[in-house]
């Protein structure tokens, strides 16, 4: 019996080798690129995340709605909101400055030479803030479960929930098969994550098989900077904010944060590592669900941590190549409006770019220079997303701790939540 997060580290180790080999000696071999590259691997790792977004709506749903109920005080979902709201726009907001000041130390892009040919780039527009907060409140909400509209989702969930405890005895037999059904799919996610290493292999063997290290040397700078930046944030500030709201043990949380931290970075997306999150915070760190069901998924909504330290470093990067020169107020800007970002583009794909987008245009840089970073923004976005998810799971702690729904034991215990596979 061999450790799951073992093998799913090997995976990964070993998909990143086999796919750089693949970029190296065999970039333009037919045979390769049709049946390895865009065909087993493609699949396998296509249906390895479509088998987490298939457990996402579903454990979302049912575990807010159990969470709900046993909070029985509604009072204290008042102040779970408050907080988890609070504390992942303070994130945010440290996120940004930390990017900027690095970025403008640094100084990224100052040596820059322009190509004579450049990949155009067509940013898409931002919806109205107004219209988001408006679009929050689902009309239909079979259409926003079939659609994956998460924050929609929390929001009847939450009032299902609030329903059910209302209704008394009658809301009793309700709750009942919630909790069996709870049950039923944190099975299914055990299943999933005993696929997962073939999975993270195809999906990072065929990352580093199209994307190569070619790409990354021409952008050296812009690239390092913003690796630190979110290394930083991540190793640094996170562990810092849990010691000093928590008094729990950094490094503990860490090494528990191993499974979610490798499954985001080989999805690219926060909202399919969910149940892996999910299923951490409960399982291993000691999280009560009514509390690890409503702050991830709407951190994996509204937590951008990630993404604005993209922003802020991809801001002075482009300025730097075209020339410009950024006064304070335009720093100021560019935090205000990547923090507000965060919520305001919260439903929209590509959200890094259309966030980028909005910034470049407030602080009057060419929304073209996006199109100079988009070549290694794939494997950035990976490491981002890494970084958005270890925020999530740390509100999560900081919010249970708070609100006396973390186990300490489970939390200081190893070998908590440990799945075998053989």
């Amino acid at each position: 019996m061999q450790n799951l997060t073992k093998k799913i580290m090997l995976a990964m180790l070993a998909g990143a080798i086999f796919g750089i080999a693949i970029n190296t000696f065999a970039p333009k071999l037919g045979i390769i690129n049709d049946y390895v590259v865009n065909g087993l691997l493609h699949v396998l790792g296509a249906v390895f995340i479509a088998s987490l977004k298939m457990l996402v709506v579903p454990l979302v749903f049912v575990s807010l709605v159990g969470g709900v109920t046993s909070l029985g005080d509604l009072g204290a979902l008042g102040r779970m909101s408050v907080k988890a709201i609070a504390l992942y726009l303070a994130t945010t907001m440290t996120a940004i400055s930390i990017a900027l000041t690095l970025a403008v130390s640094v100084g990224p892009g100052s040596s820059f030479e322009i190509g004579a040919e450049t990949t155009e780039f067509s940013g898409k527009q931002a919806p109205p803030l107004v219209d988001v907060l408006i679009g929050i409140v689902p009309s239909n909400p079979v259409a926003a479960m079939a659609s994956g509209n998460m924050l929609q989702i929390i929001v009847f969930a939450l009032l299902f929930g609030i329903a059910i405890t209302m209704s008394g005895d009658r809301g009793k037999h309700v709750l009942n098969l919630f909790h069996d059904l709870d049950s039923v799919i944190m099975k299914m996610v055990e299943i999933v994550m005993r696929l997962a290493p073939y999975g993270v292999f195809a999906l990072i063997s065929r990352t580093f098989a199209t994307q190569g290290l070619d790409l990354i040397v021409p952008l050296l700078s812009y690239f390092l900077t913003l690796s630190a930046a979110l290394a930083l944030h991540a190793l640094i500030v996170y562990p810092t904010l849990l010691k000093t709201f928590t008094n729990l043990n950094p490094l503990i949380f860490l090494r528990k944060m191993r499974d979610p931290a490798t499954f985001a970075f080989s999805t690219a997306s926060s909202a399919a590592t969910i149940p892996i999150s999910l299923r951490t915070v409960n399982a291993k760190m000691g999280v009560n669900n009514s509390i690890a069901s409503f702050s991830i998924p709407l951190g994996a909504t509204i937590n951008m941590d990630g993404t604005a330290i993209m922003q802020g470093v991809a801001t002075v990067f482009i300025a730097n190549v075209y020339g410009f020169d950024l006064a304070l107020t335009d720093y100021l800007l560019v935090v205000l409006t990547a923090t507000l970002a965060s919520i305001g583009t919260a439903a929209v794909p590509g959200v890094g770019l259309i966030m980028l987008t909005m910034v470049l245009n407030q602080v009057g840089l060419p929304v073209e220079g996006i199109a100079l970073i988009i070549g290694v923004d794939r494997i950035l976005d990976m490491m981002r997303t890494a970084c958005n998810v270890t925020g999530d799971c740390t509100v999560t702690c900081i919010i249970a701790k708070s609100e006396g729904a973390l186990d300490l034991d489970t939390f200081k215990d190893p070998d908590a939540g440990t799945i075998e596979s053989t």
